[in-house]
């Protein structure tokens, strides 16, 4: 299989928050000698604390504190020693407490991320399967990779899409025992609730179907005794059902809680739940906050502070109605989320309100898609009314210049939200007049010439190749191989063309870049669900082609606001389109637009590399092996000339159709034995029309031996009117792939030919980088940047690709 360099899901998380973080908006430091809860310092500036998640604030509360303090004195900083053995003696009373607030017996974790690595691999079975919400808490999500490790099924659905949980739940039912779906009671970012009605009902639909809620959110400040969301809304604990909850946060103390019915099963937890059992105890102090916090929570106060809470939520909620603000989920939790959109216009934002003393928390990829960027505003019982109408008074204020200052608007947010169904407003033109940008849907609309001067240098895509290209796809009748056209100009008020491209519309495999065996497992799948994880995308370009896609005059004064009018006019389409996904490729590395596209709500991700060969000209073999390095020569003299003897090479214009069916035989044979690049299997059509086109050219390779001279390797050239050739794609067999050195031999009949043809350039595309540098390619780092509607594509892929890189080791 050819290798090539795979996207680091971890590289795109890094680059996303290193950019914030250069924006000073995270990784910040609070600077106050004294905490009150009501306020922070960042800094040296005081700021209005909208972003604690202590929701009632019982971190500042002195009988918390003062019980910390005098267990630090009876009791030392830790009792160091695993519960296992004994616990420290105020464990008990902790667990009583607890026990009269849900009436069902406790298990008490150091944190609810260790809580959630001691129940869930003790909990499912090797018989049965987990199913979870793509935006339950990482800490569930990591747990559950430690069960695909023993074969357990983990699959991942859209956020809340219960008919998308219903279909796989039918799928599992036949092969599983007992199937768990894993989600948030109360979701930390938008503050949405899981739609736990619905999910019990779905529990009488299916018996096997269980329900693991993270309920760290909807902690006290709901439901009877401060009991959480979860308990509010299902009253009584199912058999069926588990449920972790939270002593910090805003129960203001530290540790985390788990509650099941089954006895059996909780005895079980608390004897092996690894971390339970090798993990040192909460200490002393976090188990006296707890126990004083636990009294509060059993006392009528917990309903005077909830309903103080209450009624703060309330006024903001009163407030944000008068206000034209992109809140997206209205509820009564304490967590609001204003879509900002793009980063550029959150970071802007939140600088705003910092400078007007408030304090809110960035919501960024990859907690929420990169498109779906926003502030998560969280209130507290330390929040005066006062400071809750300033905030507002500010948001109203701040909100437009933002959006203003970046280039967004609120029509862009909402549809990016899937708030409405506004049309976007009308951006092809530029305010003020100095561009105008075209849109044509076929390569016959631009004038041939004008096309070529630009970006007719690159690949396939001069005017003749777009022909061949848009005759080929256009209006293919399999869907996977058909496609729609887009090309856009833009000009200054002189004429002048600015930036030049062309994008094509249609289905992608989302495994297109994931590792082989990624791709080699969701193949069986699609022998029966063809259209498995593939996803509608606009895409500069188009999957044949490769290369500079995009011409951007640098030189020219407005280069960079002709490039955010492409974005914005890419934005209206990829709304109008309904894509699933906006990509722009491929652009080098280390690019100068690299700010402007990450701020307008894309994320970077690594590419494979580009091999190129440029200016070679040469008249003999040693002529050729001078420009090689001295190993690469030594490779050359070893494993490519010696078999040149051995075929028989031919140039063909054209080719019969018993030829064209070889040729379509040995394209094949590539497709099936080679999944670094994965993408749909072209149609024969494809290959018959490059028979009828003048610019394609195939170099034909049989073995001399053969008496029946039926060729065994073919590589599918492109001449390019503008000096470059393009081995665009390759066919083998792979009968005599290995003796016969015929991928070698491939590769530097090609260079042969072009040498020959005096093209100053070989786009060799893709894939086999280590192979095409040792023939003097030249590797060139290349990115794309991606929207999404929302993550779940790509968490799937880098979960998938995880498991594998898991089970290799």
């Amino acid at each position: 299989m050819a290798k090539i360099k795979h996207n680091n899901f971890i590289d795109t998380v890094d680059e996303v928050l290193s950019g914030a973080k250069k924006e000073g908006v995270l990784h910040l430091y609070a600077e106050d000698k004294v905490l009150t809860g009501r306020t922070i310092q960042i800094k040296g500036k005081e700021m209005f604390h909208f972003g604690t998640t202590g929701y009632l604030g019982l971190e500042q509360d002195n009988r918390l504190k003062e019980a910390a303090i005098q267990a630090i004195r009876d009791y030392g900083t830790q009792f160091p020693l695993s519960k296992s053995y004994i616990s420290h003696p105020l464990y008990y009373e902790l667990e009583s407490k607890i026990e009269q607030m849900y009436d069902i017996p406790p298990i008490i974790t150091k944190n609810s991320t260790l809580g959630h690595l001691a129940i869930i691999p003790t909990l499912i079975r090797d018989e049965d399967a987990v199913i979870m919400d793509h935006q339950v808490h990482w800490s569930v999500q990591n747990a559950c990779q430690l069960l695909k490790l023993r074969g357990i099924p983990v699959e991942l659905i859209r956020h809340s899409n219960l008919d998308m949980l219903e279909d796989k739940i039918k799928q599992l039912t036949t092969k599983c025992n007992k199937i768990w779906y894993m989600a948030d009671g109360v979701y930390s970012m938008f503050g949405d609730y899981a739609p736990i009605p619905e999910l019990l009902a779905l529990t009488q639909k299916y018996t096997q179907l269980n329900l693991y809620f993270d309920d760290v959110h909807g902690m006290s400040w709901k439901g009877k005794n401060g009991t959480g969301f979860v308990f509010d809304a299902i009253k009584e604990l199912p058999e069926n059902c588990i449920v972790v909850s939270t002593l910090s946060k805003t129960f203001g103390a530290s540790g985390a809680t788990v509650f099941c019915k089954n006895q059996k099963l909780r005895d079980k937890i608390k004897n092996f739940g690894g971390p339970l059992t090798f993990s040192a105890q909460l200490e002393p102090a976090s188990v006296a906050a707890a126990i004083a916090s636990a009294g509060i929570h059993l006392s009528p106060e917990i309903e005077l502070m909830q309903k103080g809470l209450a009624n703060k939520i309330a006024y903001f909620n009163q407030l944000l109605s008068q206000r034209n603000l992109s809140i997206i989920s209205k509820n009564d939790s304490p967590v609001f989320f204003l879509g900002m959109g793009t980063p550029a216009t959150a970071y802007n934002f939140v600088k705003r309100l910092f400078k007007e003393g408030f304090f809110l928390n960035l919501g960024i990829y990859p907690a929420v898609p990169i498109k779906n960027t926003g502030i998560r505003i969280t209130l507290s019982s330390h929040n005066q009314q006062q400071d809750i109408t300033a905030l507002v008074e500010a948001m109203e204020y701040h909100f437009p210049k933002a959006l203003q200052e970046t280039n967004n608007s609120e029509i862009k947010i909402r549809q990016a939200f899937g708030m409405d169904n506004k049309k976007a407003e009308n951006i092809s033109e530029s305010k003020e007049q100095e561009l105008f940008i075209e849109e044509k849907n076929t390569i016959q609309d631009i004038i041939k010439e004008e096309w070529n001067q630009y970006m007719g240098k690159q690949n396939i895509f001069d005017w003749e190749g777009l022909v061949y290209l848009e005759k080929t796809f256009s209006q293919h009748p399999d869907p996977t191989n058909q496609w729609d056209f887009y090309y856009f100009t833009i000009k200054d008020n002189k004429g002048t063309v600015v930036l030049m491209t062309f994008f094509t519309y249609g289905l992608w495999k989302d495994d297109m870049l994931a590792t082989e065996s990624v791709s080699i497992h969701l193949e069986e799948i699609r022998k029966t669900n063809s259209l498995y994880l593939t996803s509608r995308v606009l895409g500069m370009g188009s999957l044949f082609t490769e290369g500079k896609h995009c011409f951007i005059n640098q030189e020219h004064p407005l280069a960079e606001k002709a490039l955010k009018l492409l974005l914005d006019k890419l934005e209206e389409k990829y709304n109008d389109l309904n894509a699933d996904m906006l990509v722009l490729r491929d652009f080098e590395k280390d690019n100068s637009y690299n700010k402007i596209i990450v701020d307008q709500g894309y994320f970077k991700i690594d590419m494979p590399e580009s091999c190129v060969i440029e200016n070679q000209v040469w008249h003999s073999y040693e002529e050729f092996t001078k420009t090689l390095s001295l190993r690469s020569r030594k490779h050359f003299n070893k494993e490519i000339e010696p078999y040149e003897k051995y075929y028989d090479v031919a140039i063909k214009d054209k080719l019969s159709k018993l030829e064209i069916a070889r040729a379509y035989q040995l394209y094949n044979n590539v497709k099936d034995n080679n999944y670094a690049i994965n993408t749909f299997r072209y149609s024969q059509e494809v290959f018959e029309n490059m028979n009828e086109s003048p610019n394609w050219e195939f170099i034909v390779l049989a073995l001399k031996s053969d008496t029946e001279n039926q060729f065994i390797g073919i590589m599918f050239c492109y001449k390019n009117d503008n000096h470059t050739y393009v081995p665009e794609l390759i066919g083998m067999d792979y009968k005599w792939a290995k003796e016969y050195q015929l991928y070698r031999q491939l590769l530097f009949q090609t260079i042969k030919r072009a040498n020959a043809l005096q093209f100053q350039k070989i786009d060799f595309g893709v894939s086999a980088s280590f192979e095409k540098r040792k023939l003097g390619a030249q590797i060139i780092p290349k990115v794309a940047y991606v929207q999404t509607r929302d993550n779940y594509a790509m968490e799937l892929m880098n979960t998938l690709q995880n498991d594998y890189k898991s089970i290799a080791k």
